[in-house]
């Protein structure tokens, strides 16, 4: 099955990840800093940008792909994993100094990991594996 949302909202996140990554590189190069941080505040934030995406990107992005399998790839859908992509954009802009777009990223980052969860797990139980209210779901018999 085929998991458009998912798999064009994976490949944003690896560009994303990928653009991250050249601005430390590059930041680097001009300050000569190879290992570390150096010292350097503004390297620091690039690595922490680049870290956080690392933290939290994966979690979502496997509650895109395991909801869009669930439910289908269903236009809600696609609207959250492009507000979530453009979010972790903000981050890692606002983490160069504009804290308001800082803000907005991880707010959106937020928002959206924990309203996908809670959808994620309510789906789930309504499957129709889920046992019913009031029914055990282990019996334990005894043995003579």
């Amino acid at each position: 099955m085929l998991l458009p949302v998912a798999l064009t909202t994976t490949g944003a996140a690896a560009l994303i990840n990928f653009w991250l990554g050249v601005r430390i590189g590059q930041l680097r190069i001009g300050k000569g800093i190879s290992v570390g941080d150096g010292g350097n505040p503004r390297l620091l934030a690039r690595m922490r940008a680049h870290a956080n995406f690392a933290e939290y990107v994966p979690i979502v992005l496997i509650l895109i792909a395991l909801i869009e399998f669930a439910v289908g790839s269903q236009l809600w859908l696609w609207i959250v994993a492009a507000v979530f992509v453009l979010g972790r954009i903000l981050h890692g802009f606002g983490m160069d100094g504009a804290m308001r777009l800082r803000q907005i990223g991880i707010a959106t980052t937020m928002l959206i990991m924990v309203g996908l969860a809670l959808f994620a797990a309510w789906t789930g139980l309504q499957s129709r594996g889920a046992p019913e209210p009031g029914t055990t779901v282990f019996r334990i018999e005894q043995t003579r």
